[in-house]
């Protein structure tokens, strides 16, 4: 760790590789933290350190307890008794397709790297943040709140995560360590192209027959899927987010981004269930004969 750094503000970002993590990265460095970037591999972490000097990568794979452990002693010994001012749990995957036959090994990784490798990182980096009254910002998703069809496993990883973000924001009161969730919609970020071939991957894994009950409502969400990617949110909207809850005098408990998402969770909470599902059903092209 370069000598000028020591003394900044320290943060944490776990999945900094690309997208939103990587975005993160670049904007809080230029806001002058030291931030440092976890990635699962080298190349990834060298093309960060080229961004800025005030990046410090380091190996975190969330499912891997020797990486964390490891990162945590390396932040402990740059940071000493300054600790860290915040922790933005970013990293995440997306297992997609219809949930009578995505393998259970698929649904474990899913819950391991989107739950699990959450609590995991977090305990292990709260007694820094505890030094400090650090923050911790929770990546949730719109999925968090509203279950998609085909998207079973990663909904549910997002509704456990906001359940664990609601638990410590009041488990940490005492030390004065706020804690928030953010909750984007679709964003221009890798994780849905590689979410469509981990799909189409799996597809080619399946019996025809297994397929085929679902290859109608699979073609639509695909398109689906694409359409709505193209009219997905910038980056730097859920960046944006991620500052203010890092920095603001008094942050939002949750930080639902964009205008979109925003009213369709105020709806929520007055529409019926059979509307909302005919709702959905028509925003992804899924056939439906009206709300019953």
């Amino acid at each position: 760790m370069d000598q000028s750094l020591r003394g900044r503000p320290a943060v944490v970002i776990t999945g900094a590789s690309t997208g939103i993590g990587a975005a993160s990265a670049a904007e809080l460095a230029r806001r002058g933290f030291c931030v440092f970037a976890g990635v699962r591999k080298d190349g990834d972490g060298r093309r960060l350190a080229e961004q800025s000097p005030s990046i410090v990568p380091i190996l975190l794979d969330v499912t891997d307890a020797c990486q964390i452990a490891c990162a945590v002693e390396t932040v402990g010994r740059a940071v000493g008794d300054a600790g860290l001012v915040g922790l933005v749990n970013n990293a995440g995957i997306v297992v997609a397709g219809p949930l009578e036959i995505v393998p259970l090994d698929q649904w474990r990784l899913q819950l391991e790297v989107n739950v699990v490798g959450q609590v995991a990182v977090t305990q292990a980096f709260l007694p820094l943040l505890r030094k400090s009254r650090g923050r911790i910002v929770n990546m949730s998703s719109l999925n968090g709140r509203i279950a998609a069809p085909y998207l079973a496993p990663y909904a549910a990883s997002k509704y456990a995560l906001e359940a664990i973000n609601n638990a410590l924001r009041l488990e940490l009161r005492a030390w004065g360590i706020r804690v928030s969730v953010i909750e984007p919609g679709a964003t221009t970020t890798p994780i849905w192209d590689k979410s469509l071939a981990a799909a189409d991957a799996l597809a080619g894994k399946l019996g025809d027959d297994d397929i085929g009950l679902y290859k109608g409502d699979l073609d639509a969400v695909r398109q689906a899927t694409r359409r709505l990617a193209g009219a997905a949110l910038p980056v730097d909207s859920v960046v944006r987010c991620v500052v203010h809850a890092l920095t603001a005098r008094r942050p939002w408990t949750r930080y639902p981004v964009g205008l979109k998402v925003n009213l369709l969770l105020r709806a929520c909470n007055w529409i019926p269930d059979r509307l909302l599902d005919w709702i959905i059903q028509r925003s992804l092209g899924l056939p439906t004969n009206g709300p019953s």
